[in-house]
């Protein structure tokens, strides 16, 4: 049987020509902001793979034992098999510490690409219909990323990781009714108990990344489905994508890509060290460092537990722990309110047409604002999740920065928000000047009469498309005898895009008539 006759059976059975002919030349828009996914998809792989490799050496036990291994300063100490496996990996396997340290690097560069990757998706709109779904799927991966990253980072057992573990305890313990029947659950007896490693690697290596496969799977079919969405620009439209073809140009530079972020995640965790394990020791409840902080990606919520004042209540003989319950009810509902964004901003709206262009932040000042005001919020929560480090590196008073974290807690993002809000509106008024009278030249021109004026140039074509292809709409208006929530609806819509909320663009009408050399007359 001929090389042909092989492959005319292989496809007349699977179908592969077919389904590669139709979609090999799948068109994918070029911008630098759409590799921050891709950063994502090729750090998680990274992780799977090193993952995979530090299976084979880590013992998931909390059983004692006396460690005689490579590393001196410990020797002889009593320690859990945990500890002493990832000792192990880290000092005797050939090329363990490296691989770890890899592992680790590349789970904070995840977290960190999927954090900037939904932002570039927020602030630009990409969530608008038809991809909610896609959202919600990208929110949950995120979520369990988060989880994942905390429940690998206590694997070791060590006395940094035993401490977080102390936390969610203490949190878990605050959950009213049910909290001590949950703690119970969790740590299979009194804390620590001797099952939350191996219940952590079970859940750490099978559970949470066979759900993040699956949605990982399902976002890029989608993503596939959709088609990717792309900037404003000449040529193109809601109906089109302009772009290098899936084969071979796609996958060359993708690849390309890839090993460029592994190279600079191995490259980074060779020269700089990252959780080391043999400095905090074996994990003791009875020991604490003053400086335990958590991975960054969990510091808002550590944040969180900090600032709250430690409120209890009694009811009717149950204590009610408001300085962990409080938080620990706030970290879900602002993770949820991001989650069901999509579906809030298309109820303000009521837009049912499907949206494959961009918008520039600046064309959306309020959704751009609370953006901002939630990135000012973490940034606040996350310094206060590290107030110890800042009382003892700047020598402050450790009161003094709780304080200053509770007011900032509110204050700053409406700061942010307002500051932002104005800062798009600046823009868009900016972005209309430009359109309607052309970019200034500084050459300055005298009429015939004697004035003088600055001669401006007007924008190209392209350009002026531009800065014009975005759509504005309509505030909404209140019918008579509205309910609640039509009038929640219309004030919300007023908010977004009444004359608050946006600049309107210009029309061909104002184009017909701007005069771009009389422009900034008076300012001469």
């Amino acid at each position: 049987m001929t090389t042909r006759e092989k492959a005319d059976w292989l496809d007349g059975r699977l179908g592969i020509y077919s389904l590669a002919r139709t979609n090999l030349r799948k068109v994918f828009p070029d911008h630098w902001s759409f590799m921050l996914g891709e950063i994502c998809l090729y750090s998680f792989l990274i992780i799977i793979l090193t993952g995979v490799y530090l299976t084979m050496f880590f013992k998931p036990s909390m059983a004692e034992t006396v460690y005689h291994g490579a590393y001196a300063p410990l020797s002889g100490i009593r320690m859990s098999e945990a500890y002493a496996s990832t000792l192990g990996i880290s000092f005797e396997v050939r090329g363990g510490l490296l691989i770890r340290q890899i592992h680790h690097w590349a789970a904070l560069v995840f977290v960190a690409a999927m954090f900037v990757h939904m932002m570039r998706v927020f602030f630009t709109g990409a969530f608008r219909k038809p991809r909610e779904v896609n959202w919600v799927f990208g929110f949950l991966l995120l979520f369990l990323g988060l989880l994942d990253g905390f429940f690998g980072y206590s694997l070791p057992d060590d006395l940094l990781s035993g401490t977080g573990l102390r936390f969610v305890e203490g949190a878990t313990l605050a959950v009213p009714l049910i909290g001590t029947y949950a703690q119970m659950f969790l740590f299979g007896g009194e804390f620590p108990g001797t099952d939350i490693v191996p219940r952590f690697f079970t859940i750490h290596v099978l559970l949470v990344p066979g759900i993040m496969l699956g949605l990982l799977v399902a976002h890029l079919i989608l993503v596939w489905y959709h088609k990717h969405t792309q900037w404003a620009g000449p040529g193109r439209t809601e109906q089109n994508v302009v772009g290098m073809p899936l084969m071979p140009v796609y996958m060359a530079k993708a690849g390309g890509f890839f090993f460029l972020v592994f190279g600079i995640i191995a490259a980074i965790s060779a020269i700089a060290t990252i959780n080391p394990i043999w400095a905090y020791g074996p994990y003791r409840p009875d020991q604490v460092s003053t400086d335990a902080q958590p991975d960054w990606y969990m510091g808002f919520a550590e944040g969180l537990i900090r600032i709250m004042p430690g409120w209890e209540i009694g009811l009717w003989g149950h204590t009610l722990n408001l300085g962990i319950l409080i938080p620990f009810l706030a970290f879900p509902a602002v993770l949820g309110a991001i989650a069901v964004y999509p579906f809030i901003e298309n109820w303000i709206t009521k837009d049912t047409r499907e949206h494959h262009l961009l918008d520039r932040p600046r064309n959306a000042p309020v959704r751009t604002a609370l953006g901002a005001a939630w990135i000012g919020l973490y940034l606040v929560l996350l310094a206060a999740g590290g107030n110890d480090l800042f009382a003892t590196h700047f020598h402050l008073s450790l009161n003094t920065i709780t304080t200053a974290a509770r007011i900032g807690a509110f204050v700053v993002p409406v700061l942010v928000f307002t500051v932002t809000k104005r800062w798009c509106l600046g823009l868009q008024r900016r972005d209309r000047d430009k359109v309607l009278h052309g970019r200034e030249t500084g050459i300055i021109k005298r009429l015939p009469h004697g004035e003088f004026v600055e001669v401006h140039q007007p924008l190209p074509q392209a350009e002026s498309y531009r800065l014009t292809a975005h759509q504005q709409y309509a505030p909404a208006e209140l019918p008579p005898r509205a309910g609640l929530v039509t009038r929640l609806r219309v004030r919300l819509s007023q908010a977004y895009h009444g004359p608050a909320g946006q600049i309107p663009k210009p029309t061909a009408a104002d184009l017909g008539t701007a005069d771009p050399h009389r422009e900034l007359t008076d300012a001469h």
